[in-house]
C-alpha cells in the first residue's frame, strides 16, 4: 500500500514539476538594470541614450520605471543576454513587453529583437542577425503596424497580414505566442489581435503548388462572355459633333477684323451629341468561361514541421531609429507558458493602467490650463502694447499743439514790437 501511495505521489510531483512555467528572461527595470544591459556604440555620435524613468505620467513612480529613448533623430541599441541560452523546440515561446509612446511619436520603432547567444552587444546594429523581431512601428499616418518578422534560413520574413498597433500615449502590452504546432498568436493588452499558421502567413516555404509550365491555353478557347450584336447597325443620324458654335453669340460691335482677326462664335456642348456608338452586346454561344491554368505539385516544396524552432536563443535587445524620442519600454518577459504570461501581464500592465490613465488626464488638464493662461497673458500684453502706442500718439499731438501756440505767441509779440517802433 505504501509503495502504491509513493508511486502516486511521485507521479503527481512529476506532473506538477512539468507544469511549472520556464521563465527564460524577465526584466522590470529595477535599480540594478544597468548591470544587466549593454548599450551599443556602433553608431557613434548618432547613437541615442536610454534613460531610466517612469515618464510624465504613471501609476507608481518607482515600479513603473523603464527604459526611455531620450534624444530626437537618433539610433538606439541596447541588449541583455540570458543566464543560459535555450531552445524552444517542442515548447511554446512567449515574448511579452510594454511600450508607452508618451511623446506622441511621429516616426519610429518600438519593437524588440531576439538574438542568438553569440550577439556582439557593443556592435549591435540594424544588420546584426536576429531570430525574431516583434513590436509596434509607427511612421506618419500610413504606417501603424505590429511587426512580426521571423528569420528562416538566413532570410527575414515579414508577415502577410496587417496587424494594427496602438498609437496613443499610454502603456500597452504586446505579446507574441509561437507554438510547436507551427501556429502563432499576437495579443495587445491581453486580447487577441491576430492568429494563424506560420506557413500560411509567412513565406517560409516554397508554394505547394505551381502552374504547370507545360500547360497552354488552347488556341480555340473563347473566354469572351459577350459579343457585339452583328445585326445591330449604327443609325444614320448618329454622328453629331460634340461641340457647336453658340447660335446666340453675337459679334461685338467694337470687333476689328483687321486688328482682332476673323471673329468666330464661342463653342458650346451640342445637345444632339450622343457619344461614340457601340453595338449592343449579346451572349457568346462559344463562351467556355475563364481559362484556369492547371497546377502541379511544386518539386521545390519541402515540408518543415520545425518552422517555429530556434536552437540558441540567448539575448534580447532594442535596435531602433526614432525621429521624436520619449518611448518607454518595460515589463519584459520570455517564457514557455501562455497563461503565466497573461497573469504577469495583468500583474504589471493591468495593475498600472488605471492609475497611469488618471495621471495622464490630470497632466493633460494642467497643460490645457497652462496654455489658456499663456494665451490670456499674451492677449493682455498685446492690449497693453496697443494702448501704449495710443498714448504716444496723444502725447505727440499735445506737444504739437503746444508748439503751435508758442509759435503764435511769438508772432504776435514780434508784430506788437514793430508797431511800438513806429
Amino acid at each position: 500500500m505504501n509503495a502504491v501511495l509513493s508511486s502516486i505521489v511521485a507521479v503527481f510531483l512529476a506532473v506538477a514539476a512539468t507544469a511549472e512555467p520556464n521563465t527564460y528572461f524577465r526584466e522590470e527595470f529595477d535599480a540594478g538594470w544597468n548591470g544587466r544591459w549593454v548599450e551599443s556604440t556602433y553608431k557613434g555620435s548618432e547613437q541615442g541614450k536610454f534613460v531610466w524613468t517612469a515618464g510624465k505620467f504613471y501609476n507608481d513612480a518607482e515600479k513603473d520605471k523603464g527604459l526611455q529613448t531620450s534624444q530626437d533623430a537618433r539610433f538606439y541599441g541596447i541588449s541583455a543576454k540570458f543566464d543560459k541560452p535555450f531552445t524552444n523546440e517542442g515548447k511554446t515561446l512567449v515574448i511579452q513587453f510594454t511600450v508607452k509612446h508618451e511623446q506622441e511619436i511621429d516616426c519610429g520603432g518600438g519593437y524588440i529583437k531576439l538574438f542568438s547567444s553569440d550577439l556582439d552587444q557593443k556592435n549591435m546594429h540594424g544588420d546584426s542577425p536576429y531570430y525574431i523581431m516583434f513590436g509596434p512601428d509607427i511612421c506618419g499616418y500610413s504606417t501603424k503596424k505590429v511587426h512580426v518578422i521571423f528569420n528562416y534560413k538566413g532570410k527575414n520574413l515579414l508577415t502577410k497580414k496587417e496587424i494594427r498597433c496602438k498609437d496613443d500615449t499610454l502603456s500597452h502590452l504586446y505579446t507574441l505566442i509561437v507554438r510547436p504546432d507551427n501556429t502563432y498568436e499576437v495579443k495587445i493588452d491581453n486580447k487577441k489581435e491576430e492568429s494563424g499558421k506560420l506557413e500560411e502567413d509567412w513565406d517560409f516555404l516554397a508554394p505547394k503548388k505551381i502552374k504547370d509550365p507545360d500547360a497552354k491555353k488552347p488556341e480555340d478557347w473563347d473566354d469572351r462572355e459577350k459579343l457585339d450584336d452583328p445585326e445591330d447597325k449604327k443609325p444614320e443620324d448618329w454622328d453629331k459633333p460634340e461641340h457647336i458654335p453658340d447660335p446666340d453669340a453675337k459679334k461685338p460691335e467694337d470687333w476689328d477684323d483687321e486688328m482682332d482677326g476673323e471673329w468666330e462664335p464661342p463653342m458650346i456642348d451640342n445637345p444632339d451629341y450622343k457619344g461614340e456608338w457601340k453595338p449592343k452586346q449579346i451572349a457568346n454561344p462559344a463562351y467556355k468561361g475563364s481559362w484556369v491554368h492547371p497546377e502541379i505539385d511544386n518539386p521545390e516544396y519541402s515540408a518543415d514541421d520545425l518552422l517555429y524552432r530556434y536552437s540558441d536563443i540567448g539575448a534580447i535587445g532594442f535596435d531602433l531609429w526614432q525621429v521624436k524620442s520619449g518611448t518607454i519600454f518595460d515589463n519584459m518577459l520570455i517564457t514557455d507558458d501562455e497563461k503565466f504570461a497573461e497573469k504577469v501581464g495583468e500583474e504589471t500592465w493591468g495593475a498600472m493602467k488605471e492609475g497611469e490613465k488618471k495621471m495622464k488626464d490630470k497632466h493633460d488638464e494642467e497643460e490645457r490650463k497652462k496654455r489658456e493662461e499663456e494665451e490670456k497673458n499674451r492677449k493682455e500684453e498685446d492690449k497693453k502694447d496697443d494702448a501704449g502706442e495710443g498714448d504716444d500718439e496723444e502725447d505727440e499731438d499735445e506737444e504739437g499743439a503746444a508748439k503751435d501756440e508758442d509759435d503764435q505767441d511769438a508772432e504776435e509779440k514780434e508784430e506788437q514790437s514793430k508797431k511800438d517802433e513806429l
